[in-house]
Protein backbone atom coordinates (compact mmCIF):
# COMPACT_ATOMS: atom_id res chain seq x y z
CA UNK A 1 0.00 0.00 0.00
CA UNK A 2 1.37 3.36 -0.82
CA UNK A 3 1.14 5.68 2.19
CA UNK A 4 3.20 8.56 1.57
CA UNK A 5 4.45 10.32 -2.09
CA UNK A 6 6.63 13.25 -2.55
CA UNK A 7 7.53 14.77 -5.49
CA UNK A 8 10.05 17.74 -6.39
CA UNK A 9 10.29 19.42 -9.37
CA UNK A 10 8.35 17.08 -11.93
CA UNK A 11 7.31 18.68 -15.08
CA UNK A 12 4.92 21.57 -13.26
CA UNK A 13 5.26 20.28 -9.57
CA UNK A 14 7.89 22.14 -7.67
CA UNK A 15 7.38 20.18 -4.43
CA UNK A 16 4.35 18.38 -3.42
CA UNK A 17 4.01 15.52 -0.13
CA UNK A 18 0.79 13.30 -0.16
CA UNK A 19 -0.40 11.05 2.42
CA UNK A 20 -2.70 8.16 1.65
CA UNK A 21 -4.95 5.91 3.14
CA UNK A 22 -6.18 2.29 2.13
CA UNK A 23 -9.41 2.13 0.38
CA UNK A 24 -10.76 4.28 -2.68
CA UNK A 25 -9.22 7.70 -3.36
CA UNK A 26 -10.69 10.29 -5.84
CA UNK A 27 -8.46 12.85 -7.17
CA UNK A 28 -10.38 15.64 -8.97
CA UNK A 29 -9.65 19.09 -10.58
CA UNK A 30 -10.03 21.39 -13.57
CA UNK A 31 -8.44 20.10 -16.70
CA UNK A 32 -5.40 20.69 -16.99
CA UNK A 33 -4.63 21.14 -13.21
CA UNK A 34 -2.30 18.67 -13.00
CA UNK A 35 -4.22 15.26 -11.93
CA UNK A 36 -2.67 13.18 -14.44
CA UNK A 37 0.91 14.43 -13.81
CA UNK A 38 0.76 12.91 -10.06
CA UNK A 39 -0.13 9.65 -12.24
CA UNK A 40 2.88 9.99 -13.91
CA UNK A 41 5.42 10.42 -11.14
CA UNK A 42 3.92 7.65 -9.49
CA UNK A 43 4.35 5.67 -12.91
CA UNK A 44 8.05 6.58 -12.69
CA UNK A 45 8.36 5.66 -9.32
CA UNK A 46 7.42 2.16 -10.34
CA UNK A 47 10.45 1.90 -13.22
CA UNK A 48 8.64 4.29 -15.55
CA UNK A 49 10.79 5.48 -18.71
CA UNK A 50 11.60 9.03 -18.63
CA UNK A 51 13.93 11.39 -20.02
CA UNK A 52 15.00 14.91 -19.27
CA UNK A 53 11.88 16.59 -20.27
CA UNK A 54 10.20 15.27 -16.90
CA UNK A 55 12.53 18.03 -14.85
CA UNK A 56 10.68 21.62 -14.22
CA UNK A 57 12.16 23.84 -16.58
CA UNK A 58 14.85 25.73 -14.61
CA UNK A 59 15.63 22.66 -11.70
CA UNK A 60 18.13 20.50 -11.97
CA UNK A 61 16.55 17.27 -11.13
CA UNK A 62 13.31 15.96 -11.11
CA UNK A 63 12.96 13.85 -7.64
CA UNK A 64 9.82 11.31 -6.40
CA UNK A 65 10.15 9.19 -3.31
CA UNK A 66 7.20 6.94 -2.85
CA UNK A 67 6.63 5.12 0.64
CA UNK A 68 4.78 1.53 0.64
CA UNK A 69 3.54 -0.33 3.28
CA UNK A 70 4.74 -3.92 2.91
CA UNK A 71 1.98 -5.83 4.85
CA UNK A 72 0.04 -8.38 2.19
CA UNK A 73 3.05 -7.63 -0.22
CA UNK A 74 3.28 -10.12 -2.89
CA UNK A 75 5.75 -12.87 -1.90
CA UNK A 76 7.82 -12.08 -5.14
CA UNK A 77 8.45 -8.68 -4.03
CA UNK A 78 9.96 -9.90 -0.55
CA UNK A 79 11.92 -12.24 -2.99
CA UNK A 80 13.32 -9.68 -5.34
CA UNK A 81 14.20 -7.21 -2.33
CA UNK A 82 16.22 -10.72 -0.88
CA UNK A 83 17.77 -11.45 -4.20
CA UNK A 84 19.11 -7.79 -3.58
CA UNK A 85 20.38 -8.20 -0.62
CA UNK A 86 17.90 -4.84 0.13
CA UNK A 87 16.92 -4.80 4.41
CA UNK A 88 12.85 -4.34 4.81
CA UNK A 89 10.31 -4.59 7.64
CA UNK A 90 7.04 -2.96 7.11
CA UNK A 91 8.18 -0.88 4.38
CA UNK A 92 9.57 -0.15 1.54
CA UNK A 93 10.82 3.48 0.72
CA UNK A 94 11.34 3.94 -3.51
CA UNK A 95 13.38 6.54 -5.05
CA UNK A 96 13.85 8.00 -8.35
CA UNK A 97 15.99 11.13 -9.58
CA UNK A 98 15.79 11.68 -13.41
CA UNK A 99 18.96 14.61 -13.95
CA UNK A 100 18.32 17.92 -16.49
CA UNK A 101 21.06 15.30 -18.80
CA UNK A 102 18.46 12.87 -18.80
CA UNK A 103 20.74 10.36 -16.14
CA UNK A 104 17.80 8.21 -14.33
CA UNK A 105 19.26 6.46 -10.69
CA UNK A 106 16.55 4.07 -9.03
CA UNK A 107 17.09 3.65 -4.98
CA UNK A 108 14.99 0.86 -2.48
CA UNK A 109 15.41 1.16 1.00
CA UNK A 110 18.23 3.76 -0.05
CA UNK A 111 20.39 1.12 -1.61
CA UNK A 112 21.20 2.26 -5.76
CA UNK A 113 19.46 -0.52 -8.25
CA UNK A 114 19.09 -0.72 -11.97
CA UNK A 115 16.49 0.81 -13.43
CA UNK A 116 15.55 -3.09 -14.68
CA UNK A 117 14.93 -4.19 -10.90
CA UNK A 118 12.88 -1.22 -10.20
CA UNK A 119 10.55 -1.88 -12.99
CA UNK A 120 10.49 -5.10 -12.15
CA UNK A 121 9.60 -4.65 -8.34
CA UNK A 122 7.25 -1.65 -9.67
CA UNK A 123 4.89 -4.51 -11.18
CA UNK A 124 4.26 -5.89 -7.74
CA UNK A 125 3.62 -2.49 -5.58
CA UNK A 126 1.67 -0.64 -8.36
CA UNK A 127 -0.68 -1.35 -11.50
CA UNK A 128 -1.44 1.61 -12.97
CA UNK A 129 -4.35 1.22 -15.34
CA UNK A 130 -5.52 4.09 -18.46
CA UNK A 131 -3.05 5.48 -20.90
CA UNK A 132 -0.23 4.66 -19.98
CA UNK A 133 2.77 2.47 -20.82
CA UNK A 134 2.24 0.61 -17.51
CA UNK A 135 -1.10 -1.32 -19.40
CA UNK A 136 -0.16 -4.63 -17.42
CA UNK A 137 -3.73 -6.02 -18.90
CA UNK A 138 -1.97 -6.07 -22.54
CA UNK A 139 0.85 -8.21 -21.21
CA UNK A 140 0.97 -11.90 -22.38
CA UNK A 141 2.83 -13.26 -18.83
CA UNK A 142 0.50 -10.35 -16.84
CA UNK A 143 -2.92 -12.18 -18.97
CA UNK A 144 -1.68 -15.52 -17.98
CA UNK A 145 -1.32 -14.35 -14.14
CA UNK A 146 -5.05 -13.18 -13.47
CA UNK A 147 -5.85 -16.40 -15.00
CA UNK A 148 -4.32 -18.33 -12.94
CA UNK A 149 -5.36 -16.02 -10.17
CA UNK A 150 -9.11 -16.84 -10.58
CA UNK A 151 -8.58 -20.41 -11.24
CA UNK A 152 -6.64 -20.48 -7.93
CA UNK A 153 -4.02 -22.14 -9.26
CA UNK A 154 -1.12 -20.35 -8.58
CA UNK A 155 1.07 -23.36 -6.97
CA UNK A 156 -0.07 -25.18 -9.63
CA UNK A 157 1.65 -22.85 -12.15
CA UNK A 158 4.60 -22.61 -9.96
CA UNK A 159 4.94 -26.47 -9.91
CA UNK A 160 4.75 -26.62 -13.26
CA UNK A 161 7.54 -24.33 -14.12
CA UNK A 162 9.64 -25.89 -11.59
CA UNK A 163 8.94 -29.28 -13.38
CA UNK A 164 9.84 -27.61 -16.58
CA UNK A 165 12.68 -26.46 -15.12
CA UNK A 166 13.97 -30.18 -14.00
CA UNK A 167 13.08 -31.61 -17.07
CA UNK A 168 15.18 -29.37 -19.10
CA UNK A 169 18.36 -29.47 -16.69
CA UNK A 170 17.89 -33.50 -17.02
CA UNK A 171 17.77 -33.23 -21.15
CA UNK A 172 20.93 -30.65 -21.09
CA UNK A 173 22.71 -33.52 -18.95
CA UNK A 174 21.20 -36.30 -21.69
CA UNK A 175 22.36 -33.71 -24.30
CA UNK A 176 25.88 -33.36 -22.98
CA UNK A 177 25.96 -37.38 -22.15
CA UNK A 178 24.89 -38.43 -26.22
CA UNK A 179 27.79 -35.63 -27.71
CA UNK A 180 30.60 -37.61 -25.65
CA UNK A 181 29.13 -40.40 -26.80
CA UNK A 182 29.29 -39.97 -30.11
CA UNK A 183 32.87 -39.52 -29.97
CA UNK A 184 33.13 -42.38 -27.40
CA UNK A 185 34.99 -44.82 -29.21
CA UNK A 186 37.76 -42.40 -30.27
CA UNK A 187 38.13 -41.07 -27.37
CA UNK A 188 38.42 -44.54 -25.79
CA UNK A 189 41.08 -45.59 -28.22
CA UNK A 190 42.76 -42.27 -27.74
CA UNK A 191 42.51 -42.43 -23.37
CA UNK A 192 43.86 -46.23 -23.82
CA UNK A 193 47.24 -45.41 -25.41
CA UNK A 194 47.75 -42.47 -23.53
CA UNK A 195 47.15 -45.03 -20.41
CA UNK A 196 49.71 -47.60 -21.81
CA UNK A 197 51.74 -45.14 -22.20
CA UNK A 198 51.76 -43.95 -18.65
CA UNK A 199 51.83 -47.35 -17.04
CA UNK A 200 54.53 -48.14 -15.27
CA UNK A 201 56.48 -44.99 -16.77
CA UNK A 202 55.18 -42.04 -14.66
CA UNK A 203 57.68 -41.84 -11.56
CA UNK A 204 56.66 -41.22 -7.87
CA UNK A 205 58.32 -38.08 -6.49
CA UNK A 206 60.69 -40.01 -4.37
CA UNK A 207 61.98 -41.76 -7.01
CA UNK A 208 61.88 -38.98 -9.32
CA UNK A 209 64.04 -37.19 -6.89
CA UNK A 210 66.18 -39.87 -6.81
CA UNK A 211 66.74 -40.35 -10.39
CA UNK A 212 67.54 -37.00 -10.54
CA UNK A 213 69.89 -37.08 -8.12
CA UNK A 214 71.61 -40.16 -9.52
CA UNK A 215 72.32 -38.48 -12.95
CA UNK A 216 73.44 -35.79 -11.72
CA UNK A 217 76.27 -37.88 -9.96
CA UNK A 218 77.32 -39.53 -12.79
CA UNK A 219 77.54 -36.52 -15.22
CA UNK A 220 79.78 -35.18 -12.69
CA UNK A 221 81.86 -38.10 -11.68
CA UNK A 222 85.51 -37.18 -12.70
CA UNK A 223 85.07 -33.28 -10.84
CA UNK A 224 83.80 -35.40 -7.46
CA UNK A 225 85.74 -37.99 -7.68
CA UNK A 226 89.12 -35.06 -8.06
CA UNK A 227 87.55 -33.62 -5.36
CA UNK A 228 87.45 -36.62 -2.83
CA UNK A 229 91.05 -37.65 -3.66
CA UNK A 230 92.13 -34.24 -2.14
CA UNK A 231 90.00 -34.52 0.57
CA UNK A 232 91.36 -38.00 1.58
CA UNK A 233 94.93 -37.00 0.66
CA UNK A 234 94.62 -33.55 3.20
CA UNK A 235 92.73 -36.21 6.09
CA UNK A 236 94.45 -39.51 6.03
CA UNK A 237 96.64 -40.58 3.40
CA UNK A 238 99.32 -37.50 2.55
CA UNK A 239 102.81 -38.50 3.68
CA UNK A 240 103.85 -34.60 4.27
CA UNK A 241 101.14 -34.34 7.41
CA UNK A 242 97.66 -35.35 7.00
CA UNK A 243 95.27 -34.14 9.70
CA UNK A 244 95.39 -37.37 11.31
CA UNK A 245 99.05 -38.02 11.67
CA UNK A 246 98.84 -33.73 12.74
CA UNK A 247 96.17 -34.77 15.46
CA UNK A 248 97.59 -38.36 16.49
CA UNK A 249 100.34 -36.55 17.29
CA UNK A 250 98.73 -33.77 19.24
CA UNK A 251 96.64 -36.77 21.21
CA UNK A 252 100.31 -38.16 22.39
CA UNK A 253 101.74 -35.22 23.36
CA UNK A 254 98.75 -34.28 26.00
CA UNK A 255 98.98 -38.00 27.28
CA UNK A 256 102.03 -37.34 28.50
CA UNK A 257 101.46 -33.81 29.78
CA UNK A 258 98.23 -35.26 31.29
CA UNK A 259 100.54 -36.84 34.54
CA UNK A 260 101.67 -32.83 35.00
CA UNK A 261 98.22 -30.94 34.85
CA UNK A 262 94.86 -33.00 35.71
CA UNK A 263 92.98 -30.37 33.66
CA UNK A 264 94.90 -31.43 30.83
CA UNK A 265 92.40 -34.89 30.58
CA UNK A 266 89.99 -33.30 29.65
CA UNK A 267 91.11 -31.91 26.63
CA UNK A 268 92.45 -35.58 25.90
CA UNK A 269 89.28 -36.94 25.65
CA UNK A 270 88.33 -34.83 23.11
CA UNK A 271 90.77 -34.91 20.82
CA UNK A 272 91.33 -38.77 21.06
CA UNK A 273 87.66 -38.55 19.49
CA UNK A 274 88.85 -36.53 16.89
CA UNK A 275 91.47 -38.81 15.80
CA UNK A 276 88.63 -41.61 15.68
CA UNK A 277 86.81 -39.40 13.42
CA UNK A 278 89.06 -38.44 10.98
CA UNK A 279 90.00 -41.60 10.45
CA UNK A 280 86.39 -42.86 9.79
CA UNK A 281 86.33 -40.14 7.28
CA UNK A 282 89.30 -41.48 5.43
CA UNK A 283 87.46 -44.69 5.01
CA UNK A 284 84.18 -42.95 3.89
CA UNK A 285 86.05 -40.93 1.43
CA UNK A 286 87.78 -44.34 0.32
CA UNK A 287 84.63 -46.17 0.17
CA UNK A 288 83.03 -42.66 -1.85
CA UNK A 289 85.55 -43.06 -4.34
CA UNK A 290 85.49 -47.06 -4.99
CA UNK A 291 81.64 -45.80 -6.13
CA UNK A 292 82.67 -43.14 -8.44
CA UNK A 293 84.00 -45.71 -11.08
CA UNK A 294 82.83 -44.57 -14.73
CA UNK A 295 79.03 -46.49 -15.68
CA UNK A 296 78.47 -45.48 -19.22
CA UNK A 297 75.38 -47.78 -19.59
CA UNK A 298 74.18 -47.15 -16.44
CA UNK A 299 74.06 -43.24 -17.30
CA UNK A 300 72.73 -43.74 -20.62
CA UNK A 301 69.96 -45.80 -19.01
CA UNK A 302 69.29 -42.92 -16.78
CA UNK A 303 69.13 -40.18 -19.42
CA UNK A 304 66.94 -42.31 -21.42
CA UNK A 305 64.20 -42.46 -19.00
CA UNK A 306 64.20 -39.20 -17.83
CA UNK A 307 64.10 -38.27 -21.39
CA UNK A 308 61.02 -40.34 -21.91
CA UNK A 309 59.68 -38.81 -18.43
CA UNK A 310 60.38 -34.69 -19.81
CA UNK A 311 58.62 -36.02 -23.35
CA UNK A 312 55.34 -37.64 -22.06
CA UNK A 313 55.03 -34.76 -19.86
CA UNK A 314 55.16 -31.82 -22.81
CA UNK A 315 52.32 -33.99 -24.38
CA UNK A 316 50.10 -34.07 -21.65
CA UNK A 317 50.93 -30.01 -20.81
CA UNK A 318 52.17 -31.04 -17.35
CA UNK A 319 55.03 -31.46 -15.00
CA UNK A 320 56.99 -34.53 -14.69
CA UNK A 321 55.71 -34.60 -10.92
CA UNK A 322 52.20 -34.40 -12.20
CA UNK A 323 52.51 -37.42 -14.44
CA UNK A 324 51.29 -40.01 -11.68
CA UNK A 325 48.07 -37.54 -11.21
CA UNK A 326 47.27 -36.93 -15.32
CA UNK A 327 47.67 -41.04 -14.80
CA UNK A 328 44.68 -41.07 -12.25
CA UNK A 329 42.70 -38.25 -13.98
CA UNK A 330 43.06 -40.78 -17.70
CA UNK A 331 41.73 -43.75 -15.61
CA UNK A 332 38.71 -42.32 -14.08
CA UNK A 333 37.61 -41.06 -17.36
CA UNK A 334 38.53 -44.17 -18.78
CA UNK A 335 35.90 -45.74 -16.37
CA UNK A 336 33.33 -43.62 -17.09
CA UNK A 337 33.52 -43.85 -20.81
CA UNK A 338 33.24 -47.78 -20.33
CA UNK A 339 30.08 -47.21 -18.76
CA UNK A 340 28.49 -44.29 -20.51
CA UNK A 341 25.96 -46.47 -22.31
CA UNK A 342 24.77 -47.63 -18.76
CA UNK A 343 24.69 -43.81 -18.02
CA UNK A 344 22.75 -42.58 -20.96
CA UNK A 345 20.06 -45.27 -20.33
CA UNK A 346 19.61 -44.01 -16.89
CA UNK A 347 19.35 -40.71 -17.71
CA UNK A 348 17.11 -41.30 -20.74
CA UNK A 349 15.13 -42.82 -18.27
CA UNK A 350 15.28 -39.65 -15.88
CA UNK A 351 14.32 -37.19 -19.01
CA UNK A 352 11.46 -39.31 -19.83
CA UNK A 353 10.27 -39.74 -15.66
CA UNK A 354 10.43 -36.05 -15.78
CA UNK A 355 8.98 -34.85 -18.91
CA UNK A 356 6.33 -37.14 -17.81
CA UNK A 357 5.89 -35.46 -13.97
CA UNK A 358 5.83 -32.16 -16.24
CA UNK A 359 3.07 -32.92 -19.21
CA UNK A 360 0.67 -34.05 -15.92
CA UNK A 361 0.89 -30.70 -13.97
CA UNK A 362 0.96 -29.04 -17.28
CA UNK A 363 -2.03 -30.80 -18.63
CA UNK A 364 -3.63 -30.33 -15.24
CA UNK A 365 -3.17 -27.02 -14.99
CA UNK A 366 -4.37 -26.29 -18.82
CA UNK A 367 -7.75 -28.15 -17.43
CA UNK A 368 -7.95 -25.82 -14.29
CA UNK A 369 -7.36 -22.41 -16.85
CA UNK A 370 -9.77 -23.24 -19.15
CA UNK A 371 -12.93 -24.18 -17.00
CA UNK A 372 -11.39 -20.56 -15.19
CA UNK A 373 -11.18 -19.49 -18.73
CA UNK A 374 -15.18 -19.44 -19.47
CA UNK A 375 -16.06 -18.44 -15.84
CA UNK A 376 -13.85 -15.63 -16.26
CA UNK A 377 -14.87 -14.22 -19.79
CA UNK A 378 -18.54 -14.60 -18.19
CA UNK A 379 -17.87 -12.45 -15.63
CA UNK A 380 -16.37 -9.87 -17.36
CA UNK A 381 -18.89 -9.51 -20.29
CA UNK A 382 -21.39 -9.22 -17.87
CA UNK A 383 -19.33 -6.22 -16.61
CA UNK A 384 -18.77 -5.12 -19.58
CA UNK A 385 -22.61 -4.54 -20.11
CA UNK A 386 -22.50 -2.12 -17.28
CA UNK A 387 -19.44 0.06 -17.79
CA UNK A 388 -20.47 1.62 -21.17
CA UNK A 389 -19.40 -1.40 -23.25
CA UNK A 390 -23.20 -2.59 -24.18
CA UNK A 391 -23.49 -5.64 -26.55
CA UNK A 392 -19.58 -5.82 -25.88
CA UNK A 393 -18.39 -9.74 -25.08
CA UNK A 394 -14.88 -10.40 -23.55
CA UNK A 395 -13.49 -14.29 -24.28
CA UNK A 396 -10.59 -15.75 -22.74
CA UNK A 397 -8.77 -17.85 -25.60
CA UNK A 398 -6.53 -20.61 -23.95
CA UNK A 399 -4.59 -21.77 -26.86
CA UNK A 400 -3.08 -24.98 -27.07
CA UNK A 401 1.17 -25.40 -28.20
CA UNK A 402 3.10 -28.35 -29.18
CA UNK A 403 5.33 -29.90 -26.56
CA UNK A 404 8.46 -28.95 -28.66
CA UNK A 405 7.36 -25.46 -27.96
CA UNK A 406 5.82 -25.05 -24.72
CA UNK A 407 7.03 -22.98 -21.96
CA UNK A 408 7.76 -23.17 -18.10
CA UNK A 409 3.90 -21.47 -17.69
CA UNK A 410 1.91 -24.71 -19.35
CA UNK A 411 1.01 -26.59 -22.57
CA UNK A 412 -0.94 -23.55 -23.95
CA UNK A 413 -0.89 -19.64 -24.40
CA UNK A 414 -3.34 -17.55 -22.93
CA UNK A 415 -4.94 -14.12 -25.04
CA UNK A 416 -7.16 -11.95 -23.63
CA UNK A 417 -9.83 -10.99 -26.37
CA UNK A 418 -12.86 -8.75 -26.65
CA UNK A 419 -15.72 -7.45 -29.27
CA UNK A 420 -16.62 -3.88 -28.34
CA UNK A 421 -19.64 -3.88 -30.15
CA UNK A 422 -22.43 -6.56 -30.80
CA UNK A 423 -21.91 -8.72 -34.29
CA UNK A 424 -17.83 -8.24 -34.02
CA UNK A 425 -15.86 -11.36 -33.97
CA UNK A 426 -13.62 -11.11 -30.59
CA UNK A 427 -9.69 -9.66 -31.16
CA UNK A 428 -6.66 -9.25 -29.28
CA UNK A 429 -7.05 -6.75 -26.87
CA UNK A 430 -4.35 -4.45 -27.13
CA UNK A 431 -5.52 -3.98 -31.16
CA UNK A 432 -9.60 -3.01 -30.85
CA UNK A 433 -9.28 -1.62 -26.90
CA UNK A 434 -9.57 2.63 -26.64
CA UNK A 435 -7.33 4.00 -23.57
CA UNK A 436 -11.30 4.57 -21.58
CA UNK A 437 -12.05 1.36 -22.91
CA UNK A 438 -8.44 -0.76 -21.87
CA UNK A 439 -9.63 1.09 -18.36
CA UNK A 440 -12.70 0.01 -17.90
CA UNK A 441 -11.99 -3.43 -18.89
CA UNK A 442 -9.05 -3.21 -16.63
CA UNK A 443 -11.27 -2.63 -13.45
CA UNK A 444 -13.50 -5.18 -14.79
CA UNK A 445 -11.18 -7.57 -14.33
CA UNK A 446 -9.65 -6.82 -11.25
CA UNK A 447 -13.25 -6.17 -9.47
CA UNK A 448 -14.10 -9.92 -10.81
CA UNK A 449 -10.87 -11.44 -9.35
CA UNK A 450 -11.43 -9.27 -6.32
CA UNK A 451 -14.68 -11.21 -5.80
CA UNK A 452 -13.84 -14.32 -7.11
CA UNK A 453 -11.09 -15.22 -4.26
CA UNK A 454 -11.22 -14.24 -0.04
CA UNK A 455 -7.89 -12.20 -0.50
CA UNK A 456 -6.93 -11.19 -4.39
CA UNK A 457 -3.00 -10.87 -5.70
CA UNK A 458 -4.52 -6.80 -5.33
CA UNK A 459 -4.08 -6.57 -1.80
CA UNK A 460 -0.92 -5.27 -1.16
CA UNK A 461 -0.75 -3.17 -4.83
CA UNK A 462 -1.54 -0.04 -4.65
CA UNK A 463 -4.10 0.00 -8.17
CA UNK A 464 -4.30 3.42 -10.21
CA UNK A 465 -7.28 4.06 -12.96
CA UNK A 466 -6.60 7.26 -14.47
CA UNK A 467 -9.70 8.51 -16.39
CA UNK A 468 -11.34 5.31 -15.79
CA UNK A 469 -15.05 7.04 -16.88
CA UNK A 470 -13.29 8.30 -19.50
CA UNK A 471 -16.48 8.73 -22.60
CA UNK A 472 -19.44 7.86 -20.03
CA UNK A 473 -21.62 9.81 -17.81
CA UNK A 474 -25.00 9.16 -15.82
CA UNK A 475 -25.87 5.94 -14.42
CA UNK A 476 -23.04 3.78 -16.51
CA UNK A 477 -20.64 7.02 -14.34
CA UNK A 478 -22.26 5.72 -11.11
CA UNK A 479 -21.65 2.00 -11.57
CA UNK A 480 -18.14 2.84 -12.64
CA UNK A 481 -17.70 4.50 -9.05
CA UNK A 482 -19.21 1.95 -7.41
CA UNK A 483 -16.95 -0.58 -9.07
CA UNK A 484 -13.97 1.33 -7.74
CA UNK A 485 -15.36 1.05 -4.85
CA UNK A 486 -16.15 -2.19 -4.65
CA UNK A 487 -12.33 -2.82 -5.48
CA UNK A 488 -11.37 -0.58 -2.56
CA UNK A 489 -12.06 -3.00 -0.16
CA UNK A 490 -9.39 -5.49 -1.22
CA UNK A 491 -7.08 -3.02 -2.32
CA UNK A 492 -5.83 0.73 -2.38
CA UNK A 493 -7.03 2.61 -5.47
CA UNK A 494 -6.38 5.50 -6.77
CA UNK A 495 -8.86 7.01 -9.20
CA UNK A 496 -8.38 10.20 -11.19
CA UNK A 497 -11.98 11.19 -12.34
CA UNK A 498 -13.76 13.95 -13.93
CA UNK A 499 -17.28 12.70 -13.06
CA UNK A 500 -19.03 13.90 -10.05
CA UNK A 501 -20.60 10.08 -10.03
CA UNK A 502 -17.45 8.76 -9.46
CA UNK A 503 -15.80 11.08 -6.65
CA UNK A 504 -18.80 11.24 -4.44
CA UNK A 505 -18.47 7.08 -3.71
CA UNK A 506 -14.38 8.18 -2.81
CA UNK A 507 -13.70 7.26 0.75
CA UNK A 508 -11.09 10.36 0.66
CA UNK A 509 -11.24 12.85 -2.20
CA UNK A 510 -8.05 14.63 -3.12
CA UNK A 511 -8.70 17.95 -5.48
CA UNK A 512 -6.12 18.98 -7.89
CA UNK A 513 -5.43 22.79 -8.66
CA UNK A 514 -3.30 25.23 -10.74
CA UNK A 515 -2.60 28.52 -9.93
CA UNK A 516 -0.56 30.90 -11.87
CA UNK A 517 -0.10 34.68 -11.47
CA UNK A 518 1.38 35.21 -15.11
CA UNK A 519 4.83 34.38 -14.34
CA UNK A 520 4.83 31.16 -12.35
CA UNK A 521 2.51 28.31 -12.55
CA UNK A 522 1.86 26.33 -8.99
CA UNK A 523 -0.25 23.14 -8.72
CA UNK A 524 -1.60 22.29 -5.31
CA UNK A 525 -2.95 19.58 -3.68
CA UNK A 526 -6.13 19.40 -0.56
CA UNK A 527 -7.55 17.16 1.02
CA UNK A 528 -11.05 17.26 1.22
CA UNK A 529 -14.09 16.61 3.47
CA UNK A 530 -17.20 17.70 4.81
CA UNK A 531 -18.51 21.39 3.02
CA UNK A 532 -15.00 21.40 0.97
CA UNK A 533 -16.36 17.76 -0.37
CA UNK A 534 -19.53 19.46 -1.37
CA UNK A 535 -18.24 21.97 -3.05
CA UNK A 536 -16.17 20.38 -5.09
CA UNK A 537 -18.90 17.96 -6.15
CA UNK A 538 -21.43 20.93 -6.67
CA UNK A 539 -18.05 22.26 -9.13
CA UNK A 540 -17.83 19.06 -11.08
CA UNK A 541 -22.01 18.98 -11.44
CA UNK A 542 -22.42 22.98 -12.00
CA UNK A 543 -21.23 25.57 -14.31
CA UNK A 544 -19.25 28.87 -13.98
CA UNK A 545 -21.87 29.76 -10.88
CA UNK A 546 -22.53 27.34 -7.94
CA UNK A 547 -25.99 27.52 -6.43
CA UNK A 548 -27.46 26.49 -3.19
CA UNK A 549 -29.76 23.35 -5.47
CA UNK A 550 -26.21 22.41 -7.03
CA UNK A 551 -24.86 22.43 -3.10
CA UNK A 552 -28.02 20.25 -2.16
CA UNK A 553 -27.56 17.95 -5.20
CA UNK A 554 -23.87 17.41 -4.36
CA UNK A 555 -24.62 16.74 -0.65
CA UNK A 556 -27.52 13.86 -1.49
CA UNK A 557 -24.72 12.86 -3.74
CA UNK A 558 -22.31 12.27 -0.87
CA UNK A 559 -25.35 10.78 1.40
CA UNK A 560 -25.99 8.35 -0.92
CA UNK A 561 -22.25 7.31 -0.98
CA UNK A 562 -21.94 7.11 1.95
CA UNK A 563 -24.10 3.94 2.07
CA UNK A 564 -20.06 2.64 2.50
CA UNK A 565 -19.96 2.69 6.70
CA UNK A 566 -15.97 1.41 5.96
CA UNK A 567 -13.47 4.44 7.25
CA UNK A 568 -10.51 3.71 6.26
CA UNK A 569 -7.31 3.60 7.91
CA UNK A 570 -3.52 4.39 7.12
CA UNK A 571 -1.01 6.67 7.03
CA UNK A 572 -1.36 10.71 7.03
CA UNK A 573 -3.61 12.90 9.50
CA UNK A 574 -6.91 13.78 9.34
CA UNK A 575 -8.28 16.39 7.21
CA UNK A 576 -10.21 19.37 8.51
CA UNK A 577 -13.70 19.88 7.64
CA UNK A 578 -13.39 22.33 4.89
CA UNK A 579 -10.07 20.67 3.61
CA UNK A 580 -6.45 20.68 4.38
CA UNK A 581 -3.94 21.26 1.75
CA UNK A 582 -1.50 19.02 1.68
CA UNK A 583 2.20 19.52 2.58
CA UNK A 584 4.01 21.66 -0.03
CA UNK A 585 3.24 22.94 -3.48
CA UNK A 586 4.19 22.94 -7.20
CA UNK A 587 4.83 25.22 -9.80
Amino acid sequence: MLTHLHIRDFAIIDAIEIDLRTGLTVLTGETGAGKSILVDALQLAAGGRAGSEVVRHGAERTEVTATFELAGAAHELRALLEEQSIEFDDELVVRRVVTREGKSRAYLNGQQVPIGVLREAGEWFAEIHGQHEFQSLLRAAAQRQLLDTHAGAEVLASEVAQLHRERLARASDLEALATAARDRENRLDLLRHQRQELDGVAASPAELEALTAERSRLANAGKLAETARNALQWVYEADDGNAHMQASRALQALRQAASLDPAIAALVATLDEAVIRLADAGAELTRYLDSLEADPARQAQLEQRLATLESLARKHRVTIAELPAKAAEIEIELKALEGLEQNLLALEAAVSAATERWRVAARKLGTERGKAARALGTAITTRMQTLGMAGGKFVVEVRPLQIESSTPYGLEEIEFMVSANTGQPPRALAKVASGGELSRLSLAVQVTLANSIESSQSGGVCMVFDEVDSGVGGAVAEIVGRELAALGRHAQVLCVTHLPQVAALGDHHLRVSKLTDGKTTRTQITALEGAGRVEEIARMLGGIAITDTTRAHAAEMLGQGAIKPKKASGAGSSPADNGRKSRGRGR
